[in-house]
């Protein structure tokens, strides 16, 4: 049975150039900006949960919440090691997709009301056929030498949840951000699992394939 996690009904928003995070992933970070530890120390004091946001491409910082996409994901803090300097490093486990709603504080770091997204996860015949082009393609990842690590790769065989295949693929094999950010956004599941086989036949360099 899956743990659930209840969530709060705002949360930190960490905006990051090029991290996208997904439900079920981990993600690790090193917390050094000053704004970041005071968010850091905000969340462990409250739910141990933040928000990810991707920084958009023409933004080399953020000033305003429009700086970075509305849709998110909010994660729990699986671990946390802080250091005699102040700075810490933590594992971050994705929860929930969320799109923010409004934003209660900006500054020192983001504080926003957000709304949970609901993924479309019902199966067809499409889908699982979606599905099996999918590992198929991972399959020809491994014979590239890119690979889960063994125990994540044996699961993944045998996996039945598509829409978490899907978001594994995409956080693990497609490169670019802005994509990971469109597969995060999508919530059909047939879309989601069409888009992680286009930007894999990409990756692989044959998207004729």
């Amino acid at each position: 049975m899956k743990e659930v996690a209840i969530l709060p009904d705002q949360a930190p928003v960490m905006p990051l150039p090029g991290a996208v995070l997904f439900p079920h992933a981990l993600l690790p970070l090193c917390i050094f900006e000053p704004r970041y530890r005071e968010m850091l120390a905000h969340a462990l004091a409250h739910e141990r949960m933040f928000c990810v946001a991707l920084l958009r491409p023409e933004s080399a910082q953020w000033k305003s919440e429009d700086d970075f996409f509305d849709v998110g994901t909010i994660g729990l803090i699986r671990a946390c090691v802080g250091r005699g300097d102040g700075t810490s490093n933590l594992i971050l486990q994705g929860l929930q997709r969320v799109c923010f709603a409004d934003f209660v504080q900006l500054h020192p770091f983001p504080i926003a009301e957000f709304e949970t997204l609901r993924s479309d996860n019902e199966t067809t015949v499409e889908t699982d056929a979606l599905g099996a082009k999918v590992l198929e393609l991972y399959a020809r990842f491994k014979t590239l030498g890119r690979q889960l690590p063994t125990k994540i790769d044996r699961y993944v065989t045998d996996m039945t949840d598509l829409a978490m295949l899907a978001d594994l693929m995409a956080s693990t094999f497609i490169e670019d951000p802005v994509r990971r950010q469109q597969v995060l956004e999508e919530l059909d599941l047939n879309t989601r699992l069409r888009l992680v086989i286009q930007y894999l036949r990409d990756e692989t360099g044959n998207a004729a394939a």
